[in-house]
């Protein structure tokens, strides 16, 4: 394997994290684009956009903006369906992780689809939401972890 995670530094790196979403997000899932696509999709210094390339080719991505007590708010979370298996999401969240660290978060926030909430827990997240919540459709749980 030949994994890479990097911090998105120009526009077409921007474009294949939004193909990524595109695919998972607006195609697989019905989320509507006007939902999935926002404020944050830019390159400034409010938001981290991460991607995973395995042997060059993207096939995962996720960003961080600041939450409102200036804990890394994880959000946008999605790798391609061939990719799924072995251990491409650990690696994506352990760089998402380490990305948040070294922008001087220490505390980590995301709302997760309640079928991943397994997934979140096994990297260290807990639930913190009293019962599950709706966005854009889809059931969601907020989960937390210390960096």
């Amino acid at each position: 394997m030949t994994r890479e995670i990097i911090e998105v530094q120009n526009q077409q790196q921007l474009d294949a994290c939004f193909a990524i979403r595109r695919k998972v997000f607006i195609e697989e899932q019905n989320v509507p684009e006007h939902i999935e696509i926002d404020d944050y999709d830019r390159l400034d210094s409010s938001t981290c956009h991460v991607l995973l390339l395995e042997k060059g080719q993207p096939v995962a991505t996720g960003r961080i903006t600041t939450y409102t007590d200036g804990s890394a708010k994880i959000q946008r979370v999605a790798v391609l369906p061939d990719y799924r298996k072995g251990g491409y999401g650990t690696s994506l969240m352990n760089g998402i992780e380490d990305c948040a660290r070294s922008h001087g978060y220490t505390r980590a926030i995301l709302d997760a689809q309640c079928h991943a909430e397994g997934f979140y827990e096994r990297l260290g997240y807990h639930t913190i939401s009293a019962e599950p919540f709706d966005d854009a459709g889809i059931p969601h749980v907020r989960m937390i972890k210390d960096l």
